[in-house]
């Protein structure tokens, strides 16, 4: 079975009763060079797991058998788990499983990489899935579209929430850019293969709820001054977001796409010290 060769994928298909399901976001690899670009990236180990999300037909899955220990493949799309099965049968390292991604418990799986040609609708949804859970991978390979790896890889001056929420869990990077022709059917934009290194701890030791209840704040209206989007993204008087942002040095007329980790984390300690009432006492 050539999984790089369009009219056998479609003879394929048609045998097993499948078709690329738009709602699901099934755009197939075709390119093996994007496969070997995504498995060096991963630099997976003979003794390691990989989790693959969403195998479709199993170009991407075959080659992460040659090189792990195991492959656990998580499929929602019933249809595709007969190909899968059938396309990587020579290897017995493979588990495929029906399940949404998104309902997965990873406590169970030890030590794991993920690896994923990811459907564009839920790429955030995942990526926050693995980068909070309990059992967080040692580190993502993802395809994911152009634009959303840009963003998550994003530097002062181009900060966003995703941004934000993905380099507080781990450092990532672009490996490549991956034209639109290398999948069937084809998108309507560009992908990249997008890796990040999980961090065993958070960037920050923070209480997380709190924290990205003051970014998201910071990120209230897009192109607010700071000090009118945290005030009102928190309900708090301008004068007392002054005081927070004047202490942890941030400018009041900053805007959140240009602050870095840091700046977030030092709002975040001033909120904390301002809202105590030894601050308070101390300045009458």
């Amino acid at each position: 079975m050539d999984l790089t060769d369009i009219p056998e994928i479609k003879r394929t298909l048609k045998a097993y009763g499948a078709y690329p399901q738009k709602d699901l976001g099934q755009h197939f690899l075709i390119d093996h060079k994007i496969i070997e670009t995504i498995v060096d990236a991963a630099d997976i180990k003979s003794d390691q797991l990989v989790l693959e999300v969403g195998p479709g037909m199993g170009i991407l899955t075959q080659e992460l058998c040659k090189k792990a220990k195991e492959v656990l493949a998580i499929e929602l799309d019933r249809s595709m788990i007969a190909i899968v099965k059938t396309s990587c049968i020579k290897y017995h390292n493979l588990r495929v499983e029906n399940v949404d991604i998104l309902k997965y418990n990873t406590d169970e799986l030890g030590e794991y990489k993920v690896v994923a040609n990811l459907p564009y609708y839920i790429t955030s949804a995942v990526i926050r899935l693995f980068l909070e859970s309990s059992n967080k991978p040692e580190e993502l390979v993802l395809l994911v579209q152009r634009e959303v790896a840009e963003r998550i890889c994003a530097k002062p001056s181009r900060m966003s929430v995703l941004a934000v929420s993905v380099q507080f869990y781990g450092n990532p990077s672009i490996v490549d850019i991956v034209p639109r022709t290398a999948f069937f059917p084809a998108p309507k934009v560009d992908s990249a293969v997008l890796k990040i290194k999980s961090y065993k701890n958070p960037l920050f030791d923070v209480d997380n709820r709190l924290f990205f209840r003051i970014v998201k704040a910071g990120f209230h209206e897009k192109r607010k001054q700071l000090i009118n989007s945290l005030s009102g993204g928190l309900l708090l008087r301008k004068d007392i977001v002054e005081v927070i942002l004047n202490e942890a040095a941030v400018s009041p007329q900053a805007r959140a796409e240009s602050l870095a980790m840091i700046d977030w984390y030092n709002i975040y300690k001033a909120y904390l010290k301002i809202h105590t009432e030894e601050y308070w006492n101390e300045k009458v």
